[in-house]
């Protein structure tokens, strides 16, 4: 990867690493579809903000509204909302952990729908490297019990291979369209189908009340949603889904590190042999010889 590809690619994992924490907290006040409607609504305003500024057009090809409505579906609706929804039962930690079988699943979908994205030795060993750092990275936690429901489990990695296949499908449906609008045009879809099921499934619709709750949706839709989505189609068409989905790794990796800088919690040999595989796996997926 060049430079700017590190910059997006650190930047986005710095991002998303805080979404579980704040999914947490917002599930607080707010109901999981709740949640996920005002968190795709703030992305979406982001997104055309970005948009407007760069003044970028939009697409008049009703195909293209097509695939991206699709993806607003799969890529956002659904994985958002098994995401917040396994929350209420299972620990973020545990959230993020079943959330880093992206690339696993990832590696494996673009191989056989991706001509430049096929499975080598190198990708097959860092995805797999990788996802054993983020598990011992918790293993001791995991170890200790946390009463994670099986469902909740099971709604966090269908989420995982519902977004695997976004990105395989998004890299090979939406070369066409201006990068700074990409991120933003799932998100229509997906505001207007959580903006239509939360008054349905969750009423009275919840305006919250909590300061803390306002920042948490906030960042979700700002930086999460907003922000973040641009990023991920980004690296996910100049570097490949393979390698732009490994950005999940840096999710439990990054909420450790700031627990033990910020809050002065345990340097566990967990922390220093998870972090280790973590950052050699995006290395050695990363790593092309010499010709």
């Amino acid at each position: 990867m060049k430079p700017k590809h590190w910059f997006v690619f650190i930047t986005l994992g710095a991002i998303w690493s805080a979404s579980f924490l704040w999914i947490k907290i917002a599930l607080a006040e707010v109901g999981p579809v709740t949640l996920v409607a005002y968190r795709v609504f703030f992305g979406l305003l982001t997104g055309l903000a970005v948009a407007l500024i760069w003044r970028v057009p939009l697409p008049r090809s009703a195909a293209t509204w097509k695939v991206f409505g699709l993806l607003g579906l799969t890529n956002i609706a659904l994985p958002f909302f098994l995401i917040t929804w396994g929350e209420q039962s299972i620990d973020s930690a545990v959230a993020s952990i079943l959330n880093a079988t992206v690339p696993v699943f990832t590696v494996i979908i673009a191989h056989f729908f991706l001509a430049d994205d096929r499975m080598t030795t190198p990708k097959v060993l860092g995805v797999l490297v990788g996802f054993a750092g983020v598990a011992i990275l918790f293993s001791e936690d995991l170890g200790a019990g946390s009463g994670a429901s099986l469902w909740g489990q099971a709604a966090v990695i269908v989420a995982s291979l519902s977004y695997s296949i976004s990105y395989v499908y998004a890299r090979r449906n939406t070369q066409d369209v201006r990068g700074e609008i990409r991120g933003a045009l799932p998100l229509v879809s997906g505001t207007l189908v959580m903006g239509t099921l939360a008054p349905l499934s969750e009423a009275p619709f919840k305006i919250p009340s909590l300061p803390i709750t306002w920042i948490a949706l906030l960042w979700l839709g700002v930086l999460g949603s907003g922000l973040a989505l641009i990023m991920q189609y980004y690296l996910v068409h100049e570097i490949g889904p393979t390698r732009a989905t490994l950005v999940t790794y840096i999710f439990p990796l990054g909420g450790v590190l700031l627990g033990v800088i910020f809050l002065g919690e345990h340097l566990s040999w967990q922390l220093v042999t998870g972090a280790v595989l973590i950052i050699s796996s995006i290395a050695v997926v990363n790593w092309k010889p010499k010709k």
